[in-house]
């Protein structure tokens, strides 16, 4: 369930929007992006601005079935741009998405990817695509920045700007991304994550930087026949901990389990590795476990 406000969602898109585009100031868009091998800073750019008109799309014209993704999917349109027209053209797509989005209001009935059904949906799956994707256009051109942290926090290292996200966006992040990864439709595109089922068999994710009222932690069941979620403490077959953005990096895949330090059982599992386990990331328990869960319920962010 949305943890922000309707209308937080809607300032959010645009504030996320400005903060990337304040990272990107000056930069060359034929830089590559580390964290999405197959693009450039550009398509990058290009994606998430068709991401945002395409929501829109849905939005304005009150689409009841699937709309076309092309805008999506193709960013062949980024080529040759100027970096100007190119950041107008972010600004331009977030702050019609905004605009259309409040005029819609949170109980219109649209189509939707997953459950949902109104512009809540939208105005929340937006906010948090342009919050990873800004997080990827700060390690494409910091990548020996400090550490991602959330705000509020300690000041950043001297040197390159490191990746922040508040708090509440960021726990806002977890719990949609906890509610796709158990959906029943998980076990439809992946029918292999019921080889993971089992009685007694959990994942526990807690955030390390933040205050206990927050309840910055959730527990994954991967016994019965669903997968369930919930906001709560619990003994777990895999325990991670870790700062909250270092959490939300490592379930979206920038981050690999191989740069945690962990312990316990799996292929990868080890004490310590060459980065000492600067990320901050802690994972106890059965590695390969976690890795084909993630493997599995990330299936969406890959097609």
């Amino acid at each position: 369930m949305p943890s922000m406000s309707y209308a937080r969602y809607c300032a959010e898109i645009v504030a996320q929007t400005d903060l990337l585009r304040s990272r990107i100031e000056g930069a060359d868009l034929a830089t590559p992006v580390p964290t999405c091998p197959d693009w450039n800073l550009g398509q990058l750019l290009w994606h998430l601005g068709g991401a945002h008109r395409w929501a829109e799309t849905i939005v304005r014209t009150r689409a009841a079935e699937p709309v076309s993704d092309e805008l999506v999917n193709d960013v062949s349109g980024a080529t040759g741009k100027d970096p100007a027209a190119v950041d107008a053209w972010l600004a331009a797509g977030a702050a019609q998405l905004a605009d259309t989005l409040r005029e819609a209001g949170p109980e219109a009935q649209v189509w939707t990817v997953a459950p949902g059904g109104t512009p809540v949906f939208w105005a929340r799956r937006m906010v948090h695509e342009t919050v990873v994707h800004r997080a990827d256009a700060t390690f494409a051109l910091a990548p020996a920045s400090p550490d991602p942290r959330t705000t509020p926090g300690p000041a950043p290292a001297p040197g390159a700007p490191a990746f922040t996200v508040g708090q509440e966006v960021a726990i806002d992040a977890l719990d949609e991304w906890m509610g796709f990864a158990s959906l029943p439709l998980v076990f439809e595109a992946k029918p292999e994550l019921r080889d993971l089922m089992s009685n007694g068999r959990t994942l526990h994710f807690r955030a390390t930087d933040t205050a206990p009222e927050t309840a910055a932690e959730w527990l994954v069941g991967l016994d019965g026949d669903t997968l369930t979620w919930s906001r709560t403490h619990g003994r777990a077959t895999v325990a991670v901990r870790a700062p909250l953005a270092e959490l939300l990096l490592l379930v979206y895949g920038r981050r690999a389990t191989h740069d945690a330090r962990t312990t316990g059982s799996g292929n990868n599992s080890r004490s310590g590795n060459g980065n000492g386990g600067s990320n901050g990331i802690q994972i106890d328990g059965d590695v390969s476990l976690l890795d084909a869960w993630l493997d599995g319920v990330s299936f969406w962010l890959k097609e």
